[in-house]
């Protein structure tokens, strides 16, 4: 496993995959602290194409809040371990400086998209994604690229950004992976005390529950109360947002459910904001 530091370290090691006979080379962008979510992303480019290629890099300018980029999981030895049982073909582990050289200026946002849901509570968290993103696309030049469905809205804007920006770069979407009691698989949960991490279980009820109401005639203002009941039942529970958007184009919806929606929820634990998500089809 080939393991480069430097934009032009990982595009050599991307050219000798190509001079090899490497039709499809896959890439999945992670910023680290990896689990059992994060490889099945891994898995998934194996399987669709020819090499596999992940970054590892915490992205500073997604974080609006210093403290909590400080506080954010690391551990690159245990991740290039993983990476390496996996049998990914290449490692780009850049450091700050290698992905934001002094002087930088250029973003890159999905203006619409960025700046609602998450990206209300978050300002600027979309534009260092997106930002982040295409530096990552024009670094590595992969064929595809795998992200997981946890971050709906995020990939949602990769989507939005490829196809606006014409990237020639399939995205892949992966579905949710959960731990054993319901909670989906997050690089945060490792910051939840026990007691907020018995709590949090509470995001996947709610969502069952809502899925399970849908399956009748119902309005997302009712989808949205039954979720608020539920989430009551876990004290620690901060509800940022409770938002029920067309699955497609993440617009509001309200009234009867009449075509498949979104429901994406944000809730804070202590210090740790949680986001879930749930596509329902309805009755």
């Amino acid at each position: 496993m080939d393991i480069c530091r430097s934009k032009t370290g990982i595009r050599r090691a991307i050219a000798t995959m190509r001079a090899a006979g490497a039709e499809r080379i896959g890439f999945v962008p992670t910023m680290g602290a990896l689990h059992e979510g994060h490889l099945s992303l891994v898995r998934m480019a194996k399987a669709r194409g020819d090499r596999v290629v992940v970054s590892v890099f915490v992205n500073p300018t997604q974080f609006e809040d210093p403290a909590d980029l400080a506080k954010y999981p690391r551990d690159d030895a245990r991740d290039l371990d993983l990476l390496r049982a996996e049998g990914v073909d290449a490692v780009f582990l850049p450091g700050v400086e290698e992905m934001y050289p002094e002087g930088a200026q250029t973003i890159v946002e999905t203006t619409t998209l960025s700046k609602v849901l998450i990206g209300a509570l978050r300002p600027g968290h979309f534009r260092g994604v997106a930002t982040v993103v295409t530096k990552l696309f024009n670094i590595v030049g992969p064929d595809f690229a795998v992200f997981g469905e946890k971050d709906y809205q995020q990939l949602a804007v990769i989507r939005t950004m490829v196809r606006d920006l014409d990237m020639p770069v399939e995205i892949l979407g992966h579905p949710i992976l959960r731990e054993t009691d319901g909670l989906a698989m997050s690089s945060r949960n490792v910051r939840l005390d026990p007691a907020h991490r018995a709590e949090a279980t509470v995001l996947s009820r709610a969502l069952d529950r809502a899925e399970a109401l849908a399956a009748r005639p119902v309005t997302a203002e009712e989808l949205q109360a039954e979720i608020a009941l539920t989430l009551a039942e876990a004290p620690a529970a901060e509800v940022e947002t409770i938002d029920i958007q067309d699955a497609a184009t993440l617009a509001d919806l309200s009234g009867a459910l009449e075509r498949p929606a979104v429901i994406l929820l944000a809730v804070r634990f202590g210090p740790v904001l949680l986001i879930d998500n749930r596509v329902v089809t309805p009755a």
